[in-house]
């Protein structure tokens, strides 16, 4: 307005400057000072010319204005139009006030647009990644009874409606949009969008899913839709869950990505269905008797103790229980896991994995296995109790001699717990017990005896061995003579088999010889037959023997016919010796056989 006001005043005062100046030059000039007057009216003139430029300026300045890049122009009319109805917030052209119209960049040029409008340049809306923008609306078609946010845009009508004079004309309600900004660059209407882009963008990451309560209804209500009453008539836990859509918790839950969600209007929980370990261990002194075996071989015992603690990342300390009289405490480790398809359930019932590990589950296990632990041991079916059949309670070494017997009852109990809660029990495993050392004493010990009686017998065989071992190493050593000595006996196994068999040939021979000589002594007598039989051997010895024939000095004759010629021959020997007497003669003819020296 000002602008307009100094332009107009300083084109007034150009034209009055240029008619002044037009009566001044047709007068004559009669001496100095009109002279003066004449140039000071050319210099008015320029001047005049001057204003009327700047006047124009200042007017034309009026009718346009520039939007930079990163700007959005908006109008306030002010003057020449008509008032909005009561409660309009944002006009439309012919209105007075904040209009809907905005100015892209750019030069805009409108006749007297800076006169009847107040413009405003405001920044552009920008929405970074990984964050989305809540919207306001100041202006539009009010809210229903019981309604939070206004209708979601289409998808297809998004950008649509991101113009403003399009927003209030195809039904957009004031109040909170359900629809959000998604990272970009935005020219919008601050007169009737109130933004802010730091919503952070939702986020399931891979191994959970997001459990959406919507606090909006965003289709039709349809009772035949609502999803069923979910729940166990064993545990009495009932969930209502609704399909997609619908104010409530939504039965399908949010997969692993990003979701731009205004999260005023969606609670999403996100759970995590990965399998989880929940650690029962800690929170109790652990007692231990050492046994020391001395050179003696007597055992030695100490005791000493060790204080376990709870882990941070346990779920809680380890379940006690009461065993033949005595206090057991029982490490435990149980896996579990939540399904996408049971993690809206959990949150209906419970709350989330955290809350039905501490309120439902962890005091069911502690149960169970305190039970199963104490409980009496039967052989027969859950359904009949046999007549006949022992019945025992189950004894602190079950733990260590029955452990997956043991697992295998807790599994079966806990199970279905679980599943009333919506949670999967994978498997439920017993860690180290903390046994009463008093209970594994005489046990050990047993086993001590029995391994120092194994040792001692395998240090008896380990020298029977080495005996046998040197025994062998001697004999190798002597097997050449041992050889040697084998071959000997092989050789007088031979000789003997040898002289055997001569001796078999000597015995027929003389069988043979014998049968001749009884064939002879029937011819010559008996007498003579071993007379020849002798002289025969004799000669024999005697050819074997030169030695023995000596040269007789004297003369022997005789008339017996005996082998006194013989005996002369061989002279006075053993043999014949023999050959007399075997002759048949006399003890002086022996004498007179026996030769004499020097005599023939």
């Amino acid at each position: 307005m000002i602008r307009l006001v100094l332009g107009i005043v300083l084109i007034a005062g150009a034209v009055v400057f240029i008619a002044a100046s037009k009566i001044r030059s047709k007068s004559k000039v009669e001496d100095e000072w009109a002279r003066a007057s004449v140039s000071l009216v050319r210099y008015s003139l320029l001047t005049a010319v001057l204003m009327v430029l700047v006047g124009f300026f200042l007017f034309i300045s009026t009718s346009f204005v520039i939007v930079g890049a990163d700007e959005v122009g908006h109008l306030n009319r002010v003057f020449l139009a008509d008032p909005m109805p009561a409660g309009q917030v944002v006009a439309f052209r012919g209105q007075k006030g904040p209009q809907a119209e905005v100015l892209p960049p750019g030069f805009k040029f409108r006749w007297f647009l800076r006169v009847l409008y107040k413009v405003e340049m405001k920044p552009i809306t920008e929405v970074k990644q990984g964050r989305c923008g809540k919207i306001v609306a100041l202006d539009g078609a009010p809210l229903r009874e019981g309604q939070i946010f206004a209708h979601e845009w289409k998808e297809q009508e998004f950008q649509d409606m991101l113009d403003a004079e399009y927003f209030l004309k195809h039904g957009g309600q004031k109040g909170p949009q359900l629809s959000v900004l998604r990272p970009g660059r935005y020219r919008l209407n601050h007169y009737l969008f109130d933004t802010d882009t730091s919503e952070p963008v939702t986020t399931v990451e891979a191994g959970f899913v997001g459990v959406v309560k919507s606090h909006v209804q965003q289709v039709e209500y349809d009772p035949q839709a609502v999803a069923k009453l979910k729940g166990s008539d064993e545990s009495g836990l009932v969930a209502q869950l609704v399909p997609k859509g619908y104010v409530g918790i939504w039965d399908e839950p949010l997969s692993p990505g990003q979701y731009y969600l205004n999260r005023d209007a969606f609670d999403v929980k996100f759970i995590d269905t990965r399998v989880q370990t929940w650690k029962y261990i800690g929170g109790y002194k652990r007692r231990y008797i050492d046994l020391q075996v001395g050179q003696d071989g007597k055992i030695e015992q100490s005791g000493w103790e060790e204080s376990m603690t709870v882990p941070e990342d346990a779920a809680d300390s380890a379940i006690t229980s009461r065993i033949e009289g005595w206090l057991v405490p029982i490490d435990l480790r149980v896996l579990v896991q939540v399904t996408p398809e049971n993690a809206p359930f959990v949150v209906a019932t419970v709350g989330d994995i955290t809350e039905v590990e501490d309120k439902i589950l962890t005091p069911t296990i502690r149960s169970v296995v305190r039970n199963v632990t104490g409980s009496v041991e039967r052989k027969a079916p859950a359904d009949e109790i046999s007549p006949g059949v022992v019945a025992a309670k189950r004894t602190v070494l079950d733990l260590i001699e029955k452990r997956e017997e043991i697992e295998s009852a807790i599994e079966g109990k806990i199970i279905p717990e679980g599943h009333k809660a919506g949670v999967t029990i994978k498997e439920v495993r017993i860690g180290d017990p903390a046994i009463p050392p008093e209970l594994m004493v005489a046990r050990c010990r047993e086993q001590l005896a029995e391994q120092l009686e194994n040792t001692f017998k395998r240090e008896k065989e380990a020298q029977e061995q080495r005996i046998e071992t040197e025994k062998a190493r001697a004999q190798a050593d002597q097997q050449p003579k041992l050889i040697e000595a084998q071959i000997k006996d092989n050789a007088a196994d031979f000789l003997k088999t040898a002289m055997q068999k001569e001796g078999e040939g000597e015995k027929l021979r003389l069988l043979e010889i014998a049968e001749g000589q009884k064939a002879q002594a029937a011819v010559l007598g008996e007498d003579r037959v071993m007379q020849l039989a002798i002289l025969k051997e004799v000669l024999e010895a005697a050819k074997e023997n030169p030695a023995i024939v000596k040269v007789p000095n004297v003369l022997v004759q005789g008339s017996t016919g005996g082998l006194e010629g013989a005996a002369a021959i061989l002279g006075a020997t053993n043999l014949t010796r023999g050959l007399s007497l075997r002759g048949g003669g006399t003890a002086a003819e022996e004498e007179n056989a026996r030769p004499v020296e020097g005599k023939r």
